[in-house]
């Protein structure tokens, strides 16, 4: 999508407002330490070698750690010590890190894309976690739930068995993949750009990334992560059609679970929505006040239109899936500093698995 014109759209005007209403904090600020210190490559390759990101890095002992009352953070510090304004109507041009700080420059595209991710906040709805290895291979348990009288509570007499549940290694591991997206564009494009409009294309690239990760949790839901656990599926009560009783149904299903998140289409979410069932004025205020998605079955919902437009995905987001990261969001930092910026790449290494089979179901209206 072209930049002007993501500005011209309703999302994106909304998106440049909350930019410019990004004002920086106010308060008393020391810059003594910030300005003795010098952010490099080098700074970068420190931080990559210990694991964490720039910002990270400066809030150590041995760079600039950001005192209890102090108002911005150590890589904040750093802007201001360099004259850079990235909130407020008043932000400064792009150009300006480019004059001042070009090492500045990759740091403020990560946490600008970091900060479009939790602008897609869905994602954490649908995950009951999410753990960092330190390899590009991960194997899930495997949680033996088929016989539920062995889980069950109760008196044990002597010489009894104890009820046991089964935990073992799946027998498939799963590749943790790479996932990148590259940003195309020129010192010439962007050097009048104000920071407020270049962090408007960054929290949607975030956004974007966000949001392609929901289809990949859908993808694990469904099929599952290749070890034999693909979703269950039951068949709605009439083919061809979407009814408040199948909800019931599907809802049903979840013992001892519950289903406590719906994801589906846009076609089948407005099914939903427009149910007698649903219009009743709490939802309506809860969804006019928070913009939260609740059916009258008390589940969150959540738009996916990788869904299959005649299937409705139920889960209880506590057990179904967990979120595998062997690099979290990086952006390529060495064209940037170097003002080369005709391409840059922001990369994340991230799988999902299954925790448990049970935990999602698929709701099937048109099965003919």
């Amino acid at each position: 999508m072209n930049f002007d014109n993501l500005l011209s759209t309703n999302f994106g005007s909304g998106l440049m407002n909350m930019a410019e209403a990004d004002s920086e904090r106010s308060g008393p600020v020391d810059l003594t330490r910030a300005a003795e210190l010098d952010i490099s490559r080098d700074s970068y390759l420190e931080a990559q070698a210990q694991g964490i990101t720039l910002s990270d890095l400066l809030e150590t002992d041995e760079y600039d750690p950001t005192p209890a009352d102090c108002p911005l953070d150590a890589f904040e510090r750093q802007l201001a010590v360099n004259g850079i304004r990235i909130g407020g109507k008043g932000s400064s041009p792009v150009d300006l890190f480019y004059k001042n700080a070009p090492a500045l420059l990759p740091e403020f595209i990560l946490r600008e894309v970091r900060k479009g991710q939790k602008m897609r906040p869905e994602l954490d709805r649908l995950l009951t976690g999410s753990t960092l290895i330190q390899s590009n291979r991960y194997t899930p348990f495997f949680i033996d739930t088929a016989d539920t009288d062995k889980l069950s509570l109760r008196p044990i007499g002597e010489g009894a068995d104890i009820p046991g549940l089964v935990v073992t290694e799946q027998k498939h591991s799963i590749n943790v993949r790479d996932y990148g997206l590259s940003l195309k564009t020129s010192y010439k494009a962007l050097r009048h750009r104000s920071t407020a409009q270049f962090k408007v294309l960054l929290w949607y690239i975030g956004f974007r990334l966000q949001t392609d990760k929901i289809a990949l949790v859908v993808d694990t839901l469904v099929g599952g992560d290749g070890n034999d656990n693909a979703a269950s599926v039951i068949n709605a009560e009439a083919s061809g059609s979407l009814t408040y009783d199948d909800l019931i149904k599907l809802w049903a299903e979840f013992a001892p679970f519950e289903m406590n998140t719906v994801v589906c289409h846009i076609n089948s979410l407005k099914t939903i929505l427009t149910m007698a069932e649903f219009k009743d004025p709490l939802a309506g205020y809860r969804f006019g006040r928070t913009g939260d998605l609740f059916t009258p079955l008390g589940a969150a919902m959540v738009r996916c239109d990788d869904v299959a437009d005649d299937r409705v995905i139920g889960l209880d987001s506590r057990f179904a899936v967990e979120e595998v990261v062997s690099q979290p969001l990086m952006v390529e930092f060495d064209k940037i500093i170097d003002q080369k910026f005709e391409e840059a790449v922001i990369s994340e290494s991230v799988s999902y698995a299954k925790v448990v089979r049970e935990a999602s179901m698929i709701l099937d209206y048109n099965f003919s």
